[in-house]
């Protein structure tokens, strides 16, 4: 299994200008990612805003990325699952065909709220199949359910898990325990944009961030940083890349994301898809002043 280590980029789906897949940006895009350092990239996660694609597209999007990772001997991890363990199981061994893929990003169950014993025996399920290594998809702010870290560590000790996407909006009790008690084996990677820095700094393994569709290079350095111990350097670069990552998410990701990546000319539109609303002036306005 590929180390999952380092930064992780997690693609947005390009549109064009009448709302089909821009399948050539999106192909470029995820190789310009790599060529400014990210060490892998993320397919069909939240940003790529997978719940509004259409299966044909959620395909096309995979093989997209499987190629250009494979062109670059570069690690793949594609999201699959939801709040339906069947659905979420057969998502998971659908990636065994693809041997670019290193893990599948699979969210804790959302809506349903199963408590953590439904949690963990929903992750048993898909982890089952031994098809490629789960990360758990912790967000607890969008699913409406919270994990402790008993909770995490009796996932950690599920064969089949190999680490967790770790973005829970603050450092708090749970996380400081994750880190002091995780296995050496079990791979944190700091899922939460403006906190990345200081889960890097406790140890996080490497980082799945939004952000970095931008200023790639300086956000892999600040993984960099802080996995080889240049503590100073880090934090400075830390500090500078927290408010450009607060513009990017002013509004609801990847509007504005997308609005800074149409400015720089890299897709060839900027739109979402309902619900969500493409970002307002004043945020592609604030987040393009703070890349540049």
């Amino acid at each position: 299994m590929t180390d999952l280590a380092g930064l992780f980029v997690p693609l947005i789906t390009p549109f064009t200008a009448s709302g089909e897949l821009a399948a050539t940006a999106l192909e470029r895009l995820a190789h310009r990612v790599l060529d400014d350092g990210a060490t892998g990239i993320v397919a069909l996660g939240t940003t790529a805003e997978h719940a509004t694609l259409s299966d044909a597209e959620r395909t096309r999007a995979l093989e997209i990325c499987a190629r250009a990772c494979g062109e670059r001997d570069a690690p793949l991890i594609a999201g699959a699952g939801g709040n339906d363990t069947a659905r979420s199981a057969a998502a998971v061994a659908a990636l065994g065909k693809y041997p670019e893929v290193c893990a599948a990003l699979t969210v804790v169950p959302y809506y349903s709220r199963p408590g953590e014993a439904g949690v963990i025996e929903h992750v048993r399920a898909l982890a089952h199949g031994g098809h490629v290594p789960l990360v758990i998809y912790n967000i607890p702010y969008r699913t409406g359910q919270v994990l402790s870290w008993a909770a995490i560590a009796r996932l950690a000790a599920l064969p089949g898990v190999a680490g967790i996407k770790h973005a829970t909006g603050a450092v708090d009790r749970d996380t400081m325990l994750m880190m002091a008690a995780r296995p050496a084996d079990f791979r944190v990677l700091a899922g939460d944009d403006l906190y990345a820095s200081p889960l890097l700094a406790l140890g996080a393994d490497g980082a799945i961030l939004a952000s970095a569709h931008v200023r790639t290079g300086e956000f892999a350095r600040l993984v960099s940083l802080w996995r080889n111990g240049q503590a100073g350097a880090a934090r400075t670069l830390g500090h500078r890349l927290a408010p450009l990552s607060a513009a990017l998410f002013a509004e609801p990701n990847p509007a504005v994301i997308k609005a800074v990546l149409h400015r720089m000319g890299e897709i060839p539109s900027p739109a979402v898809r309902l619900p969500l609303l493409p970002a307002s002036a004043p945020a592609a306005d604030q987040a393009e002043r703070l890349v540049a």
